[in-house]
């Protein structure tokens, strides 16, 4: 770390702690850091005869900062000048050199080019498992609209070949789909398959499953999920896809209490599926894709989950280690 400006100086002496600092504190604790530098340093450039890289961990820390607060490239190195937290949590000092947007460019370009954001994930999930927080016994799958501009003022004239629209109840949407499997018990994300906003939630549902799973949960739009499916999953799991909503009104009217309240408890396990499209979305500031066509919008979108997942399970992680929250 470069020397401490005055101002880094003057910050690190005041008294209370923010929000915002409360935040990448835990998430310093929790991000598993050894691994993920592991997995990225055989692809990241070395110092030789040109301009030496900037220090691996310190792009990493800024590309999660660029995840966690929905910014751009020209947002994220303004930030860097502007927020001493952010400047902190990089190590980054106003008296050695900030990254500018290229540089911050290039180090988001050189993840997607060589694919390394579905290994992110896991990795997180591989050190969540280690410390007993994903169990795999059980998968929950449901899928959510990301919208993306539907406007033709552009250059181009045109929106986004790659996106298409899709209908949920009487309402369109245009843009892609982020289609998930959750672990039952936990809530945290394991599988991540993203398609244009058209595609049918059910016939991807063999990509959201792991292998390992007892029971899969999803809502009507999955009945008859397991003809989609093959080997293990068709044969030995027990497919608990809820009832349309007709069909249970159906039930209440003919009295069918016991059948109905089945349909009660699998909606209250299938709300944890909600819980990871509620930190991607209000938490890290996801209202629609970042960028143009599927690749880099799906590799956008699965660091986000793999970064809910921390998120969600950080006040267990945090207890484990003995740090307590203010």
């Amino acid at each position: 770390m470069s020397q401490m400006s005055f101002s880094d100086a003057e910050y690190a002496g005041k008294r209370k702690r923010t929000r915002r600092e409360q935040f990448l504190a835990e998430m310093d604790q929790v991000v598993p850091w050894k691994s993920l530098l592991g997995l990225i340093e055989p692809y990241y450039p070395v110092a030789g005869r040109g301009r030496h890289p900037y220090p691996l961990e310190t792009m990493l820390r800024i590309h999660l900062l660029q995840n966690w607060y929905s910014l751009s490239d020209p947002g994220m190195e303004e930030e860097l000048y502007e927020n001493t937290p952010m400047r902190s949590f990089a190590g980054l000092s106003l008296n050695g050199p900030i990254p500018d947007e290229t540089t911050i460019l290039n180090f988001r370009h050189l993840l997607e080019a060589n694919e390394l954001a579905v290994e992110i994930l896991q990795r997180v999930n591989a050190h969540l498992g280690r410390k007993g927080l994903m169990l795999k016994r059980g998968t929950i799958v449901d899928a959510t609209f990301i919208e993306a501009p539907s406007s033709t003022k552009n250059e181009a004239g045109k929106r986004d070949p790659e996106m298409d629209s899709g209908r949920k109840g009487e309402e369109w949407h245009f843009g892609m789909k982020a289609h998930i499997g959750v672990d039952a018990e936990s809530g945290l994300v394991h599988s991540v398959f993203t398609t244009p906003a058209n595609e049918s939630d059910v016939v991807h549902t063999g990509e959201l499953l792991h292998g390992k799973e007892e029971v899969v949960l999803g809502d009507s739009g999955y009945l008859g999920a397991q003809e989609h499916v093959s080997g293990r999953a068709k044969k030995k799991v027990r497919w608990e896809i809820s009832r349309r909503p007709g069909a249970v009104q159906k039930l209440k009217a003919l009295g069918e209490t016991a059948l109905v309240e089945l349909e009660r408890r699998k909606a209250r396990v299938r709300a944890k599926v909600e819980h990871p499209f509620r930190v991607i979305k209000c938490q890290f500031g996801l209202r629609k894709v970042r960028f143009k066509g599927l690749a880099k919008n799906t590799a956008h979108v699965v660091t986000l989950f793999a970064l809910s997942n921390l998120w969600m399970a950080r006040k267990r992680l945090l207890a484990m280690t003995g740090e307590v929250r203010a």
